[in-house]
């Protein structure tokens, strides 16, 4: 019974409008620049405790396996992290040279992250917020983070601080992670979430020319991560399952890239040293299948994200089923799962849909996969 699960998600959740009232009350006269990290604010602390509580039970009501507390205590997927160490600094300007794409073209730049002094662990939000979760679930807690790679991509290849020792910029970077996986392990934590952008990013021929403009080649990229993915995970203990979620941006419906999997594929499966992925496959952004092929048989488990959380409409049990089925030709059936393709709001104002559509949208997974593995085995 350790997951992924056959009927999972990815973590984020809708937030209540209390609670983003409540985050607009503790915000005040502050910039979008100085209200991006971690807060200290006991009425806020207190919304957020109930509103988690509530839809703690919402998901272990639904019948998932693993319950997130939605990541109700962020203002942003990952920077709640990142900004609670030392050696970062990141605004919303919109002066990255990353956008956000709609189907017009592009939108609004993603978050600028400098690195402005040594990186340094320091005690972490996102351990709080595990010990919050797990004290108020009844199912196996899961607990999200931004992947250290996806934290080098967002530099966007201008490393400050270590600008002239890069491979000090790595070690203090790892050594970062791995307090925060041992301070989160210490705390319970045994369902990990590693979430990045950056190598579905490298799908994307537009990015691996933007990676080619810092003076690196996107596919030796690709094996650094690689490598410091898995030096960041090493010696963990064996009951700690740990999950790579790869996405191509999820902000307000919008997204950041486009491309199949192929060209990360076998790295993406066979370098990486986690338990299973979380591979967004819900529009043709994503291309096809045939890179499952390259996922090696045992007992790495692909969860599926067919059920998109950029739009309100409730996929049909049919058109999963047979995308299921298609999949299933490619890679083993005993090897698959189902969930959403990314989380429902990345951000507090969240994706463009509602709260019931949420909730069916996470329904039908866990009613499609009782269907396809058998509702005795959805927590195998």
């Amino acid at each position: 019974m350790r997951p992924p699960f056959r009927a999972d998600q990815v973590g984020s959740l809708l937030r209540p409008e209390r609670l983003k009232k409540a985050r607009e009350n503790y915000l005040g006269p502050q910039t979008p620049t100085s209200a991006l990290g971690p807060h200290h604010d006991a009425e806020l602390r207190r919304v957020e405790d109930d509103c988690i509580r509530e839809v703690v039970a919402l998901q272990e009501r639904i019948g998932l396996q693993a319950v997130t507390d939605g990541e109700f205590r962020r203002r942003s997927w990952w920077l709640e992290l990142i900004l609670g160490w030392d050696g970062f600094a990141a605004d919303r300007t919109g002066s990255a040279k990353l956008k956000w794409r709609d189907a017009s073209g592009p939108t609004q730049g993603f978050s600028d992250l400098n690195v402005i002094g040594p990186i340094r662990w320091r005690p972490s939000s996102v351990v709080r917020a595990f010990e919050f979760l797990q004290a108020s679930a009844r199912r196996t807690p899961k607990v999200t983070i931004p992947a250290p790679n996806c934290v080098h991509y967002y530099t966007g290849g201008k490393l400050g601080y270590y600008e002239d020792d890069r491979e000090r910029f790595w070690a203090d970077l790892v050594a970062a992670y791995r307090q925060e996986l041992k301070a989160l392990v210490a705390a319970g934590a045994r369902y990990i979430q590693l979430d990045d952008t950056s190598i579905a990013f490298i799908c994307d021929p537009q990015h691996r020319d933007y990676v080619r403009s810092w003076g690196e080649d996107p596919l030796r990229l690709l094996e650094t991560y690689a490598q410091r993915i898995n030096e960041t995970l090493a010696g963990l203990p064996q009951d700690v399952t740990v999950t790579l979620h790869q996405c191509r941006g999820n902000r307000e419906g919008n997204w950041a890239a486009e491309g199949g999997y192929e060209p990360v594929a076998d790295v993406l499966f066979n370098r990486i040293n986690v338990n299973g992925y979380f591979l967004e496959y819900d529009s043709a952004r994503a291309g096809g299948f045939e890179p499952l092929r390259r996922l090696p048989k045992g007992n790495k488990r692909v969860v599926l994200g067919l059920v998109s959380t950029k739009s309100a409409r409730v996929e049909s049990e049919a058109e999963l089923l047979k995308r299921i089925d298609e999949a299933a030709k490619l890679a083993p059936l005993e090897q698959l799962g189902l969930s959403p393709q990314c989380g429902f709001a990345s951000s507090i104002k969240g994706n463009p849909l509602g709260q019931a559509e949420q909730e069916a949208k996470l329904a039908r997974i866990v009613d499609v996969a009782g269907k396809v593995w058998g509702n005795s085995v959805l927590s195998t």
